[in-house]
């Protein structure tokens, strides 16, 4: 199917992606993109995602009893800071008396030098306790992130490859850097702005009644009118936020796929079709961004619009007082000056409320990941690998990737140990997922898979793939030297074995010649190699492995006919007493094979040898002359 153009993705969607669509309505570098980038949706639940969120910081008791003592003392020294101002403003007005901490002054110079004495140690401890509390809060969330994403990467590496196959590395990776980068900003900054605020909500209150009950009602009237519009705000803005998330991942992974394909995109002139499809999805991006951004932008003008008007208020009904002698200027001064700050609180949350929603957003994509199913566990008392010999029958075995397809009918063969097994067939015809149901990639619907007598899934499932060496068509190197990419095949194997490795997959000569041999640095999954010197480390990785069982999956497809000649004379060696799956497109590779299977639709239409099958004159013959082309 061919990639569609903005005009026609925009016919059918309206013009935007549907909130809740699994799944982005454009074709990218490599096909249609599956299920991937899941977009907008509220949460799922709010409160269990915060609870699950703030468990990450119970290591941190401690500290955060010093961080709530810290920020006590920071707000009893505003509070107090601005309540001093009473007794000065009446002193001055001549309605007070002169005296500091039980002392009289005669002088009002000396009596403003004792009061700013007392102001500027009151505001003093605010600042120091206000660094300890940022250093100690820096710390903890620093901590608290680093054990999620920790627990994260742990948990990836426990998921089984369907998810890989389902989700775009882009996709993943975002949770790993946007997601958490956001959770860090909340627990570092928003975390301490909630509790401060809470606290310094009700220190003012106290003092507000302690100042004047009559006008702290008025406050009170107003503050019904501050829940009710944060609260509408908010509703909408949490939706808005899980969106954003969503399409920001998206767009990762559209970004990550086509920066990787982009030799593809540029052999099949692609360019202007890949910008116009990343345009859509950045126009998606930026009108989620514009909502969330929006609804969590005005919550701090509307609600300090209204603490204005409280503010307005009150002043007014505190100068009626004043006048009638019901109260005095220092007090007026004072309250005004609280009314102002009880409402700062609730206006510094509601700026807060956009990196909230974004974090809270980012952790349930982080926690949905995590909640993925593992792997299936092992058995109770798993059968021992030691003395593996590799026999494998395969007995009715039927499975689909999903419930409503089924790859594999009813598939029934056996391979003796040492044996080499060889499939053949059209492209989709189940040859590699017979393998990846070897190794337990998958599991089966029905039927039953043995090795050596047993089902594999009474092996415990690292010591059954320990036992699978496998050589993939895809391959892939790790950041390293050349010596530590061969020797991730066993890490116990001494340089000596890594060489030999070498010389078996017929890479020892050009690893030689490069700059520093086996010391050679390999970085960008070996992009200073040619795809076919990459395919021969694979190879020489795994016959380093000392597994009694050898998968591979167009292991020759990417190296010369030349070099295809000497991997096959290594090859040789490499499967003496082993049992050897060998998936090929190209029928030279497979004569030799023991037994080859042809596969189509699922279904093994033809076994034999090279010859029995070619004397059958069937479907094997037909793609072995020609005479029918490897779809």
């Amino acid at each position: 199917m061919a990639a569609r153009t903005l005009e026609e993705l925009q016919k059918q969607y309206n013009g935007k992606v549907p909130e809740g669509k699994r799944g982005m309505p454009i074709h990218g570098p490599r096909g249609p993109m599956g299920p991937r980038g899941k977009q907008g949706g509220k949460p799922k639940n709010t409160r269990t995602t915060m609870k699950r969120l703030f468990s990450y910081l119970s290591p941190y008791k401690f500290r955060l009893v010093l961080v709530l003592v810290c920020m006590l003392l920071n707000t009893a020294s505003a509070l107090m800071g601005a309540y001093i101002l009473r007794p000065i403003l009446n002193a001055l007005v001549g309605v007070g008396k002169t005296e500091v901490l039980g002392m009289s002054f005669d002088s009002p110079m000396a009596y403003l030098a004792a009061v700013l004495t007392v102001v500027g140690a009151v505001y003093l401890i605010g600042v120091i306790s206000s660094y300890a509390q940022a250093r100690l809060m820096l710390s903890i969330s620093l901590g608290a992130t680093e054990r999620l994403r920790g627990d994260l990467f742990a948990r990836v590496q426990e998921l089984p490859v369907s998810v890989f196959d389902g989700d775009s590395n882009g996709e993943i990776m975002s949770r790993f850097t946007n997601d958490i980068d956001n959770i860090d900003m909340m627990l570092n900054n928003t975390v301490v702005s909630l509790i401060s605020g809470v606290i310094s909500l009700v220190g003012t209150f106290v003092m507000m009644v302690t100042t004047n009950i009559w006008l702290t009602l008025i406050t009170i009237v107003f503050v019904p009118l501050f829940i009710r519009l944060g609260a509408m705000i908010s509703k909408r803005a949490r939706t808005y936020y899980v969106g954003q998330q969503a399409a920001l991942g998206a767009l990762g992974g559209y970004i990550e796929e086509s920066v990787s394909g982009q030799k593809v995109i540029k052999v099949f002139n692609h360019e202007q079709i890949s910008v116009e499809e990343f345009m859509f999805l950045n126009g998606d991006m930026r009108e989620k961004q514009l909502r969330a951004q929006f609804y969590g932008g005005i919550m701090g003008p509307i609600l300090g619009n209204t603490s204005q008007i409280n503010y307005a208020v009150t002043a007014g009904v505190g100068g009626l007082l004043c006048l009638g002698g019901h109260f005095d200027p220092g007090g007026l001064a004072v309250f005004v000056n609280y009314s102002r700050q009880f409402a700062r609180p609730i206006d510094m949350i509601s700026h807060q409320m956009s990196t909230i929603f974004s974090a809270l957003a980012g952790a349930e994509r982080v926690f949905s990941l995590m909640d993925r199913e593992p792997e299936p566990a092992d058995v109770k008392d798993p059968a021992s690998t030691l003395g593996l010999r590799g026999e494998i029958v395969l007995k009715d075995v039927t499975f689909g990737y999903v419930p409503e397809k089924t790859v594999l009918k009813n598939l029934s063969l056996y391979a003796h140990a040492g044996q080499k097994i060889a499939f053949v067939g059209s492209t989709g015809a189940g040859k590699t997922t017979v393998t990846n149901l070897l190794s337990r990639f998958y599991d089966i619907q029905s039927g039953q898979i043995t090795i050596d007598g047993r089902d594999i899934k009474s092996y415990r499932l690292k010591e059954l793939r320990k036992n699978i060496a496998t050589v993939l068509q895809d391959t892939h190197l790790f950041t390293g030297t050349v010596r530590e990419n061969i020797r991730y095949g066993r890490l116990d194997a001494s340089d000596e074995e890594v060489i030999e490795a070498a010389k078996t997959a017929s890479a020892h000569s050009f690893i030689m010649r490069l700059e520093n041999g086996y010391d050679t640095m390999l970085e960008g999954d070996g992009a200073n190699l040619s795809q076919g010197q990459r395919q021969l480390l694979n190879i020489a990785r795994a016959s380093l492995s000392q597994a009694p069982i050898l998968v591979l999956d167009e292991a020759t497809s990417s190296v010369d006919t030349r070099t295809e000649r000497h991997i096959e004379r290594g090859m040789d060696r490499l499967m003496n007493n082993r049992t050897t799956f060998v998936i090929a497109h190209r029928l030279s590779t497979v004569r030799n094979a023991d037994a080859i299977m042809v596969l189509e639709q699922g279904e093994i239409i033809e076994r034999g040898t090279h010859e029995e099958l070619l004397a059958l004159g069937g479907r094997y013959y037909e793609l072995y002359t020609g005479k029918k082309e490897l779809a």
